[in-house]
């Protein structure tokens, strides 16, 4: 059997983006995972989002915007307790963004910390249903900095291990989320980075920019760090506009990407990238030369070369045909 689904772990949030002048500000709907969830979509490939949004507006225009792309929200909670979360981001003259804090209280719980295990297994035929039609299960390691999100996502790693899913992680080190939560500012930082090492042990396909690497391994080599990990995952490294490293199927190599001077927001640039490397994986098989690699990095270069040029991320992720007229065109 063919298994053509993705599967996406954590966080639907909204980005509360500041303008140029860093005034006023603008909402737009965000997360890492629902940014994978929806950008797939945009390229063809199905996926699935499994995440917990408050019972608010917010929450409201997530599932719309899901509903329209036809994202597969089956397993989707909905807590009246708790808000979506409202994530402030700023922007360097450059474009590229930084997380100021949230919109909240210092008490406030939000809706995707509460990811309930116990709500993901009541219908557990269809979720063995699913993951036995999906390739890959894709999360963060923000969903870690909550007790409750965290025993859901162990959870869904050992189905995932069951039916053979691959597990690809995307580092996406955001500090901020951890030391605002309850259970995550009561632990060392030391501890934190123990807790998010051993979920990396789980990873086949790991992608994480230069700074994390750095971070975390103290090592910007992807064949070095692979090495350090139990599943001796491929690695990609980002590094903002400059060459992304990469180790994977054995090769290893460096690959330029284009770069713009229209880039005004880089906003889920990272997930549109690795969501045009996934859609390439499922569309065209797993590279087994150093041209397959090359040609699927500089794919998924340019999706998340055009989600920067606008604000929000999922507004601007590109579809299929917008990506390969533009690759086709080399020219901004």
């Amino acid at each position: 059997m063919c298994k053509t689904k993705v599967v996406c772990l954590g966080e639907a949030l909204i980005d509360r983006i500041k303008n140029k002048t860093n005034k006023e500000f603008t909402d737009y709907l965000g997360g890492a995972p629902a940014n994978v969830a929806c950008a797939l979509r945009k390229l063809k490939i199905d996926s699935v989002f499994i995440g917990c949004l408050g019972s608010d507006d917010y929450g409201n225009k997530f599932i719309d915007q899901f509903n329209q792309l036809k994202v597969n929200v089956d397993f989707l909670q909905v807590d009246k307790r708790f808000p979506t979360r409202i994530v402030k981001v700023e922007r360097d003259h450059s474009g590229d963004r930084f997380f100021s804090g949230f919109d909240a209280s210092p008490e406030t719980i939000f809706a995707d910390e509460a990811i309930n295990k116990s709500c993901i297994i009541e219908n557990l035929a269809s979720l063995n249903k699913l993951f036995s039609n999906t390739k890959y299960f894709v999360s963060g390691t923000n969903v870690l900095s909550s007790l409750i999100s965290k025993e859901s996502c162990y959870f869904l790693l050992e189905i995932a291990k069951k039916y053979d899913v691959k597990v690809i992680i995307d580092l996406n080190w955001r500090e901020v989320f951890w030391n605002y939560s309850n259970f995550s500012s009561k632990i060392s930082k030391k501890k934190i980075f123990d807790l998010i090492q051993i979920f990396l042990n789980y990873a086949h396909i790991l992608k994480l920019a230069k700074e994390e690497a750095l971070q975390f391994f103290n090592n910007e080599n992807p064949l070095d760090i692979s090495k350090k990990l139990l599943n001796r995952p491929d690695v990609i490294i980002t590094n903002g506009s400059e060459p992304i490293s990469w180790y994977i199927n054995g090769f290893q190599g460096k690959t330029k990407i284009i770069n713009s001077s229209m880039i005004t927001d880089t906003t889920g640039a990272g997930d549109a990238f690795l969501s045009g490397f996934i859609s390439k994986l499922i569309l065209s098989g797993y590279p087994s030369n150093k041209l397959e690699i090359v040609d699927y990095v500089r794919f998924a270069s340019a999706c998340g070369l055009l989600t920067c040029l606008g604000e929000g991320a999922i507004e601007q992720q590109p579809d299929y045909s917008k990506v390969n007229e533009f690759l086709g065109s080399q020219i901004l």
